[in-house]
């Protein structure tokens, strides 16, 4: 874990409300593992005071990448800052994924702005060719991964009204997936709660092991607030597991998706 100032390199908009920043870094783009996140503070000074938390979704050699939403006052004054620009981050932070055998076939969902540690992901191991399902409200909100990485990648579109690719939700084209019959595979999804309860669902169902990346509201990132709880299913010794610490990337089965 490293907490520096970084320069921006960029900071483009990608849709309508969603942007994408490059940070120069050294040692968090050599270190960082997808399904890790960084705190940023936005700017110096006590407002906004807290860090704000965001998935690291690509690096490129000394960069690091993180794709936001605008979604209040320190998204806002994201999209402000300029290239050449320096901004104290805290990072990487937090429990990644754990990536399968090479014998498994890895199988990746996600829904809005939880394609971010996916898409980190599916470039980390360039040996396997790995689909990205993607879910989206509309074609305005897609977010291509070409994008991000600057590369071709393979993926799947759903969108809820139908306006680009599968018509409904992105668990459809999980579910199809799976009646393929792909051997031995491996669930790995990101997005919100309602998408992941429905995956859990489906592969515990099924017996397929599935990792989730839970987003949530955390002011310190290390575990000390204790604000990014979430209860823990029946089968685990501890009630509540921390979201910056234990996670985010948690077992599906770990998660008590009723009590969350």
């Amino acid at each position: 874990m490293f907490e520096l100032l970084s320069e921006i390199v960029s900071n483009q908009r990608v849709t309508d409300d969603t942007w994408l920043m490059g940070l120069r870094s050294a040692e968090i783009a050599q270190s960082a593992k997808p399904g890790q996140f960084v705190m940023i503070r936005v700017r110096p000074g006590l407002d906004p005071l807290l860090r704000r938390p965001f998935s690291i979704c690509g690096v490129r050699d000394d960069l690091f990448l993180v794709l936001y939403r605008v979604v209040g006052k320190g998204t806002n004054l994201m999209t402000e800052l300029r290239t050449g620009e320096r901004i104290r981050v805290l990072g990487p932070l937090g429990k990644g994924f754990a990536v399968p055998e090479k014998s498994t076939s890895p199988l990746l969902v996600g829904g809005g702005i939880g394609i971010a540690p996916l898409v980190f992901l599916s470039r980390f191991h360039r040996e396997k060719e790995i689909p990205l399902m993607m879910g989206f409200r509309s074609v305005k909100d897609i977010i291509s991964p070409q994008r991000i990485t600057g590369e071709g990648t393979g993926f799947l579109v759903a969108t809820d009204d139908g306006t680009k690719g599968h018509r409904g939700p992105v668990t459809d084209l999980l579910e199809e997936r799976l009646r393929e019959n792909l051997g031995e595979v491996a669930v790995f999804a990101c997005g919100p709660k309602p998408m992941l309860r429905k995956v859990t669902q489906m592969t515990m169902a099924l017996k397929i092991p599935c990792q989730v990346s839970l987003e949530a509201n955390m002011a310190c990132g290390l575990g000390a607030c204790q604000g990014c709880a979430v209860k823990a299913s029946l089968g685990e010794e501890k009630s509540y597991l921390y979201v910056c610490k234990e996670g985010p990337v948690f077992d599906a089965e770990e998660i008590d998706w009723e009590g969350l």
